[in-house]
């Protein structure tokens, strides 16, 4: 008698199990029982005609799976998302399936959850953030829902390519109860406490000169060592946080560059999220910036569909 397949959490579904706050407390979980993300396998990547094929497989505890993304540049023209796939959860004993998760719902869920894991150690609490947010596709709608499960924001600025697309996204902040939300130009990062950067940009975003001293700038639009958001001039000023130092030494354009063109070298690395998460904390910010770059790891992807799978089932 064969098995029954294994439940199939939708885009919907994922949401709806697991709240921004408890991805968040997911992947801090992970951090703290022992994890180490530099063992964690290396994403593989294979161009196709539509754009680009990873997989991402992991295995940690009781559990394991495997990511298989897409992601297809043209998709946007025809209205489809950019980012699809599929997430397949295993017992980590058999490797039996035990779920298959929408993986672009997934990936949406778990990277601003990083981001924000981030944030909340190293940012203060003492006074809301005014934000600065480059981008405007699902990944800025996810992460200011995960920003407002970490830290209260006293304003947002929406920069993106699209008007449109930016006046529609500053409309959902406001009806969120963010205080003070506008559309505005990359000039006002001088300002900000906070600036996200979830973009497909190629080349910096903003003068990194313009960032304030003590202000927190996370970058997580690409995986590239031939793309970046951030500009030499806020790497070499800022401390450097990374997910896992041979992750971002493998694939972040942002701090490779910069390297290349000899501004840095791989000890410019501060440290990384698991010496946040297990460490003391942080003291106030000083005098440069801080610069949390991600690329996005399979560890994370295991650690909230984990969540998802065990919301769903108690």
């Amino acid at each position: 008698m064969s098995e029954s397949p294994p439940p199939y959490f939708d885009a919907a579904a994922v949401t709806r199990l697991l709240a921004p706050a408890a991805a968040v407390e997911a992947l801090a979980d992970v951090l703290r029982e022992g994890l180490d993300p530099e063992s964690c396998p290396p994403r593989s990547a294979v161009s196709v005609p539509a754009g680009e094929l990873l997989l991402m497989p992991a295995a940690a505890g009781s559990w394991a799976g495997v990511k298989i993304a897409g992601v297809a540049p043209g998709n946007a023209a025809l209205g489809l998302p950019r980012i699809t796939g599929s997430y397949l959860l295993l017992d980590g004993a058999t490797l039996q399936p035990r779920a298959l998760l929408d993986g672009a719902a997934l990936t949406a869920l778990r990277t601003p959850a990083v981001s924000a894991l981030a944030v909340r150690h190293l940012t203060s609490e003492e006074r809301p953030l005014r934000v600065v947010l480059f981008g405007s596709g699902p990944q800025a709608y996810g992460h200011v829902d995960a920003l407002l499960a970490v830290r209260k924001l006293a304003s947002v600025t929406v920069v993106a390519r699209d008007p449109g697309r930016a006046a529609a996204l500053a409309g959902h902040v406001r009806g969120i109860g963010v205080p003070e939300v506008r559309t505005g130009t990359a000039e006002e990062v001088a300002e900000a406490d906070l600036v996200v950067c979830c973009t497909t940009a190629r080349e910096p975003l903003f003068d990194g000169r313009r960032v304030a001293p003590g202000a927190v700038v996370v970058a997580v639009g690409s995986h590239e060592p031939d793309a970046r958001e951030t500009d030499t001039a806020l790497v070499r000023r800022s401390e450097v946080w990374v997910e896992a130092r041979a992750a971002a030494l493998r694939e972040a354009g942002d701090l490779l560059i910069p390297e290349a063109e000899g501004a840095i070298g791989p000890g410019h690395l501060t440290g990384t999220l698991a010496d946040l998460v297990r460490g003391p904390a942080l003291p106030p910010p000083g005098p440069a910036p801080r610069l949390f770059k991600s690329v996005g790891m399979a560890w994370q992807d295991l650690a909230v569909a984990v969540a998802v799978h065990r919301a769903a089932t108690g």
